[in-house]
C-alpha cells in the first residue's frame, strides 16, 4: 500500500497512491491509515487523484477510517476520479463525507 503523508501546522494530508482499493488492499489499506492518522489530532486530507477504482470492501475501509477519526475531527477527501466519485454518490456516502475538488494551483503573479 503506497501513502505518503505530510503534516502541516493545520493538517495532515495522505496521498494514495493506488490505482485501486479493492477487496486485495482494503485491510492494508486500513492499517496504514489507521496508523498514519494515530498518532494526530489535526484534521486530515485524503487526497486520492490517483485512485481510478474503488469497491465495496475499499468503501468499507473508507468507513472504518472515518469511524477511527471521531466525529470531532474533519476528515476531508480531495481529488476524486469520476469512478471513484460516482461509488460515493451511488451509495450516497456523499452526504457522509466531506468531498472536495483538487485545489486550484495557485495564481502566479508576474
Amino acid at each position: 500500500m503506497r501513502l505518503s503523508s505530510a503534516a502541516t501546522t493545520e493538517e495532515l494530508v495522505i496521498v494514495v497512491d493506488e490505482a485501486r482499493i479493492d477487496a486485495a488492499v482494503a485491510t492494508r489499506f486500513k492499517d496504514s491509515m489507521r496508523r498514519l492518522i494515530g498518532g494526530h489530532r489535526k484534521p486530515v486530507i485524503i487526497d486520492m487523484q490517483a485512485v481510478d477504482f474503488l469497491d465495496s470492501s475499499g468503501l468499507g475501509a473508507m468507513i472504518a477510517v472515518r469511524k477511527a477519526m471521531g466525529e470531532d475531527r474533519p476528515l476531508i477527501l480531495r481529488g476524486l476520479t469520476p469512478n471513484v466519485e460516482r461509488v460515493f454518490r451511488l451509495t450516497r456516502m456523499d452526504s457522509v463525507f466531506d468531498i472536495r475538488p483538487t485545489d486550484p494551483p495557485e495564481e502566479q503573479t508576474s
